[in-house]
């Protein structure tokens, strides 16, 4: 019978707490799982699809100089925390990837439609540039 009674004293507790969070206004609770939207909106997609796809425009794609000489390949974007992407880094040089030299390039510099140009830009003076490599987790963190 005391069992009886816990349980009887709980359930109502429990009807009487949801009760009195189901009276107060909607505009003074928080979002509940599951309520916020994360998709985007029909006006959004019209700008993501007008926009440009880092994997179909430009990763992998071939960055060619002033006399249209083909000078690297963008290999990676860099997003700062800010997240902007701020570096397109170029692959100079290499066969099937041994020998190659990573460069950073600022996005900015890349010019073109289609065909990604860098002005001024040849094969040995992107080689002359410092290598590009990747922080490791340690140098990340601070």
């Amino acid at each position: 019978m005391i069992h009886a009674k816990k349980a009887f004293s709980r359930g109502t507790a429990i009807m009487g707490l949801s009760f009195a969070l189901l009276s107060f206004p909607s505009e003074g609770r928080t979002q509940v799982a599951g309520s916020t939207t994360i998709g985007v909106s029909q006006e959004e997609m019209k700008v993501v699809t007008t926009g440009w796809s880092a994997k179909k425009d430009i990763l992998g794609k071939a960055v060619y100089n002033d006399s249209n000489q083909k000078i690297g390949t963008v290999d990676d974007l860099i997003i700062s925390p800010d997240r902007s992407v701020s570096f397109a880094i170029v692959g100079v040089g290499g066969f099937l990837g041994v020998g190659k030299h990573d460069v950073a390039i600022p996005v900015k510099n890349l010019k073109g439609e289609g065909k990604l140009m860098l002005s001024g830009a040849t094969k040995e003076a992107l080689k002359a540039l410092p290598e590009f490599k990747y922080a490791t987790k340690n140098q990340k963190k601070g």
